[in-house]
């Protein structure tokens, strides 16, 4: 969940300490992240979508079949397009929460494949500030910059993004809604950036997944894109959909200013 692309092999003390101490919040955040915010659960968009709002099903309807989203933070990174050749393969297709700083702008031509394949592509903020701690200005920069580039390299503007650590709070989600973002957070988490072994990340994944659920997983570490052909086959085996997060909440829409949460 953290915004550095992995440029040496080994970081600075002081970065492996800053992001223990991230790791450690973020790992309590499916329990107490947001609870004193109001969610919607996807399978509340889908019963509560109104007829003129109604989105594109596509190829899948959640309503009848068991639907899971495969969602990536932080990215793009050196380890994208890997990735994006697995999910090829695969035919899956996932939700891409990129980060502005050092990643949209170092990778711009791996933005446009996500895009050109079939992926929902939003935004993780410009430079992974926790937003409940910054100013409302601060706020809406954070949210507009990624937009601005991401729209600028694919030709549509996010309508989703994921607060860094999943922290959220009201001043956010009134920012959010202004801005025309629904925000997304998950229930299912495999702890990558405490690990490189591909297979305890498979194992995690696999103990936590259910119907409706939002997977988190980051593609900048080099564990993470190694377990996601067995994450794909094991949970395709379990009759798990891979769809988007917007395919998730189909036939409803991601309202602006919601916060969605399994």
């Amino acid at each position: 969940m953290f915004s550095l692309t992995r440029k040496m092999k080994r970081p600075a003390p002081r970065f492996r300490a800053t992001a223990a101490i991230s790791a450690a919040v973020a790992l309590a955040l499916p329990l107490t992240g947001c609870a004193s915010m109001d969610t919607t659960a996807p399978s509340a968009a889908r019963t509560h979508a109104g007829a003129a709002g109604q989105a594109e099903f596509g190829a899948v309807d959640c309503r009848r079949v068991k639907c899971i989203a495969l969602t990536f933070d932080a990215g793009p990174s050196e380890h994208s397009a890997r990735l994006l050749d697995i999910l090829k393969e695969k035919k899956v297709k996932a939700t891409f929460f990129l980060l502005g700083k050092r990643h949209i702008e170092k990778y711009p031509e791996l933005v446009r494949r996500m895009a050109d394949e079939g992926h929902e592509v939003a935004s993780h903020t410009w430079d992974h500030k926790i937003l409940t701690q910054i100013s409302p200005a601060e706020i809406r920069e954070e949210l507009r910059r990624p937009n601005e580039e991401i729209e600028r390299l694919t030709g549509h503007k996010p309508t989703l993004m994921r607060p860094p650590q999943g922290r959220t709070n009201d001043t956010v989600t009134k920012i959010a809604r202004e801005e025309g973002l629904a925000e997304v957070l998950w229930s299912v988490t495999a702890k990558d950036y405490l690990t490189s072994d591909p297979g305890l990340i498979r194992r995690r994944v696999l103990q936590q997944s259910s119907r409706d659920g939002i997977i988190l997983l980051h593609d900048l570490y080099p564990g993470t894109v190694p377990a996601v052909p067995g994450i794909i086959d094991s949970l395709k085996e379990r009759g798990y959909v891979f769809v988007t997060v917007p395919q998730l909440l189909a036939p409803g829409r991601a309202e602006p200013g919601t916060v969605y949460r399994p």
